[in-house]
């Protein structure tokens, strides 16, 4: 078997698209994606499951209904299930995020956000 190590900067340079998460690793039923953000999102909410964010390089808010998270470089968040948020970054960010298989980007919203489940990188 070959034994290889997964290195972030080689994997978040094979794509320049913004809110296009790209699976990078599994484990057990939960993938590992890397995704670029810049601007805003959508509202939406992960009904069953609760969502990890990590940021690997620049900056991010996530805003709640009732307040909001500050995210830098080396810090993480989880957001629990079922609870409406929406990501932004003032600047391009990069993060790591940490979800079941399956998981939608926009949840259960329609956007014109919503990007394709499932790419591997």
């Amino acid at each position: 078997m070959k034994y290889q190590s997964i290195n972030f900067e080689d994997k978040l340079g094979k794509f320049s698209e913004h809110w296009s998460p790209r699976v990078i690793a599994e484990m057990n039923d939960y993938q590992f994606k890397l995704v670029k953000i810049e601007g805003d999102f959508t509202w939406h909410d992960h009904k069953g499951t609760d969502e990890v964010f990590m940021v690997l390089s620049g900056s991010m808010e996530i805003e709640f209904r009732d307040g909001s998270v500050q995210l830098t470089e080396g810090e993480m968040f989880v957001v629990k299930k079922g609870l409406e948020h929406k990501p932004y970054a003032k600047q391009e960010c990069e993060i790591l995020i940490i979800e079941p298989r399956g998981v939608v980007n926009t949840g259960e919203s329609e956007s014109a956000l919503k990007a394709e489940n499932d790419i591997w990188i």
